[in-house]
């Protein structure tokens, strides 16, 4: 009888540690702790909660990022980890992550950003073009954006 009990105790111990082990690699947005986390990229402090950006790989591991070109530029250094969420802000609902590859961008230079590329994304072309009557400036997609920073930091370099 005590060998059937410890049968049942040490599967159950299994399966609490495996539920556990599953749900700690859900592959989720996770929330960022602004004004006390480092930028993964250039290790400022993120407190701009209309700018910062996200990346989660297939472990459930966030990255987080100050501003859209951090988030841009590390995955251009580091192209060895398979990410499975890209994540900004939305600049009309700050704090909220939003997926970064259906997202709209505007580049300003009446909207500051953190790094200084004036780069702010948007959950909507809608609400990007809004914005762009107000401010002025250039919108972009995820590709485009992508392709328009990878210019500048070859030119940077």
């Amino acid at each position: 009888m005590e060998t059937q009990i410890c049968q049942i105790m040490k599967i159950s111990i299994y399966s609490v540690i495996l539920a556990l082990f599953l749900i700690s690699c859900e592959v989720s947005p996770q929330p960022i702790n602004y004004g006390n986390e480092a930028c993964e990229f250039c290790r400022m402090t993120i407190v701009d909660n209309q700018h910062a950006s996200q990346l989660v790989n297939s472990n459930g591991k966030a990255y987080n990022f100050d501003a859209i070109e951090c988030m841009i530029n590390y995955t251009e250094e580091n192209t060895e980890t398979a990410y499975e969420l890209y994540l900004i802000n939305d600049f009309d609902n700050p704090g909220a992550l939003i997926d970064a590859k259906t997202a709209t961008y505007l580049t300003s230079p009446q909207i500051s950003s953190p790094m200084g590329a004036n780069l702010s994304g948007f959950a909507s072309e809608k609400a990007a073009q809004q914005v762009k009557e107000k401010f002025k400036g250039e919108l972009y997609n995820w590709e485009s954006v992508n392709i328009k920073l990878s210019k500048v930091q070859q030119k940077n370099k």
